[in-house]
């Protein structure tokens, strides 16, 4: 069944805004899934923050533009799917990754960062960056350990003071 122009529009708009929010984007191709595993993926595409779409090649390009991922457009050949990150860069990576594990018809085609076309090989990695709740642990980890080891500092010579005391202590009960 062929869409008509308002259908194909809103499906541009649509691809367009979460594109221009989108914090990176990855093309694959899903030739051979069954309908029950792309229903699959696509569960827990919305579990985890990832905006799926199966669109036309033609309506995709036209909705890439103006948007970060518009180096993307010249590699949209053949059944593509676009995964969008929308809550973290890595997210759509994790996604794709994993499900890849389970099911190889999911071929990655284009990965796409900041405006940054990137290698399918760069999966691994993209997919191994932090999500923003791990990002604001390392940092507050990052941020803790000067005060901590300052106040492991202030306490050392009370500390060193104590065990030399006991030593001295131990050293008189054993001689008597």
């Amino acid at each position: 069944m062929a869409l008509q122009l308002e259908q194909k529009q809103a499906i541009v708009s649509e691809v367009s805004q979460v594109a221009a929010d989108a914090y990176s984007a990855i093309a694959a191709e899903y030739r051979g899934l069954t309908v029950s595993e792309l229903t699959e993926l696509r569960a827990k595409a919305r579990q985890s923050g990832v905006y799926l779409k199966v669109v036309k090649n033609t309506l995709a390009k036209r909705a890439l533009e103006g948007t970060p991922y518009e180096c993307m457009r010249e590699g949209l050949v053949g059944p593509l799917m676009l995964a969008f990150s929308q809550e973290d860069p890595g997210s759509a990576a994790r996604l794709v990754k994993d499900f890849a594990k389970q099911n190889n018809l999911l071929a990655v085609k284009m990965i796409s960062i900041g405006g940054e076309l990137l290698d399918a090989s760069e999966l691994t990695k993209l997919s191994s960056l932090p999500t923003k709740d791990q990002a604001i642990s390392l940092l507050m980890a990052v941020m803790k350990a000067p005060v901590e080891k300052f106040v492991r500092t202030l306490n050392e010579p009370h500390g060193k003071l104590v065990r030399t005391i006991v030593a001295v202590r131990d050293q008189k009960q054993a001689a008597g």
